[in-house]
């Protein structure tokens, strides 16, 4: 288990190879792409008119029941 031993950290640092044992960084830049942004700006602004429309509300009148 040293320097010439694939499976281990250390081997791969050596050899300057990859693979479960010595993972590569992840990058964490996130590029959206146009049509992404487009969608993202409708589905708020649905939403966001969604959330302002008032809601309907049902009124009942009463009719006056007959005394008897």
């Amino acid at each position: 288990m040293g320097k010439g031993d694939k499976k281990t950290a250390k081997g791969k640092r050596v050899m300057g190879s990859y693979g479960n044992v010595r993972k590569r960084k992840t990058s964490k830049v996130i590029v959206a792409s146009a049509k992404t942004k487009k969608a993202e700006k409708s589905l708020a602004k649905k939403a966001t008119d969604k959330a302002a429309a008032p809601k309907a509300v049902k009124k009942t009148t009463k009719t006056p029941k007959a005394n008897a």
